[in-house]
């Protein structure tokens, strides 16, 4: 396995980590109505709910 190919699913894993968190703030700041009518906050099976997992941070297999 070379180098750049585990530093490319490091950075892969980051960016998909920034944009959990991203879309989570987005909708954590909508109105509570409209997180009611969508379903926020449904942790069932959620990644974001296993933070402390240390599993949640595995970098992907390519």
């Amino acid at each position: 396995m070379s180098m750049f190919g585990t530093v490319g699913r490091m950075v892969h894993a980051y960016m998909q980590m920034r944009r959990l968190n991203r879309n989570e703030r987005i909708v954590a700041a909508l109105p509570p109505e409209i997180q009611k009518d969508i379903g926020w906050p449904d942790l069932g099976g959620h990644p974001a709910q296993n933070r402390q997992d240390p599993r949640f941070l595995q970098l992907p297999r390519s």
